[in-house]
């Protein structure tokens, strides 16, 4: 891993583009917090299981923070995805967007816990002169005791297999288009590994029509977290996405996660509320937010 040329009293940053090199250093702090870095845990995982070539739009790259001979924080990036981050002190986060910034790197956004991400949105505001925006608030949820919505709706749940394929393929792009993405994910590659894993799980209706699903990412460090949870607009308000969501935590935590863990969107109180009936229980708020591509020369580059 090569050093960042600005050490400082903050630390040392080193960046690679070597996931095998970058785990051999940051793994074992990844996995002290499993919850608070599922995000970092399972891309990582992904990327090691399925190769460099499940990001098709550039190299990922991956940094570590290091102090007194410690991992302090990390950090990743799949382009043309936004960066996310473990938690950074301000003064950190500062250290970050000068070492990002003197890379040359294009950091559309972020996502972090909620007080990092506005530590390094205004950092790189003031280092790069690009505008940021917070586009998204969330909560990590993890589950507790787990209760199944009553009543349950009529219905069983399965899990998805090729012959869904098409059906995962669609709901995969409908999903993508409702909450706004702003990156298109390839629904195909996404549908041939989740069926492949058995990470899709359907509700779906006596006569067999599937009506709502809950996906669930692989193990890693003794978690795994739900997503996506998706219900086709005209089907919404029936009790699906309960059933199926309980129905796959349960299937999770039977077949041995320590934690099952669930991102929410906190300006949608529906959701919310429902994984609380659940059983899942907050753990931290994040937040995302977009940075315009605006940057300073290097003759205007703050010091």
């Amino acid at each position: 891993m090569r050093p960042d040329d600005r050490p400082g009293a903050a630390g040392t940053w080193h960046r690679t583009e070597d996931l095998d090199r970058f785990l051999a250093r940051a793994g074992a702090f990844l996995r002290s917090r499993p919850a608070l870095h599922t995000v970092a845990l399972t891309v990582t995982e992904k990327l090691r299981t399925r190769g460099p070539f499940a990001c098709a739009d550039g190299r990922p790259v991956f940094g570590l923070l290091e102090r007194d001979g410690a991992v302090r924080a990390t950090y990743f990036q799949t382009p043309p995805r936004r960066l996310h981050l473990t938690a950074l002190t301000a003064e950190d986060a500062d250290s970050l967007a000068v070492h990002l910034a003197g890379l040359g790197r294009t950091v559309p956004g972020v996502g972090a816990e909620r007080e990092t991400a506005a530590a390094f949105a205004a950092a790189w505001q003031t280092r790069t002169g690009a505008r940021a925006a917070l586009r998204q608030r969330q909560r990590l949820y993890s589950l507790g005791t787990l209760t199944v919505p009553e009543p349950a709706p009529a219905g069983r749940a399965r899990v998805a297999g090729e012959s869904d394929r098409a059906l995962l393929v669609r709901w995969k792009d409908e999903f993508t288009e409702a909450i706004g993405a702003s990156v298109a994910s390839n629904a195909e590659a996404w549908a041939d590994a989740r069926i492949a894993s058995g990470g899709i799980t359907f509700w779906e209706t006596p006569d067999g029509t599937p009506v709502s699903m809950a996906g669930v990412t692989p193990p890693v460090a003794g978690q795994v977290r739900v997503a996506p949870v998706y219900t086709p607009a005209h089907l919404r308000g029936r009790g699906y996405a309960g059933a199926v969501t309980a129905a796959i935590s349960r299937v999770a935590r039977d077949a041995g996660a320590d934690e099952v863990l669930l991102f929410t969107d906190l300006a949608n109180p529906t959701s919310n509320a429902l994984y609380r009936r659940i059983g899942y229980r907050p753990v931290a708020d994040f937040a995302v937010y977009a940075f315009s591509e605006r940057r300073f020369s290097e003759r205007e580059f703050p010091e």
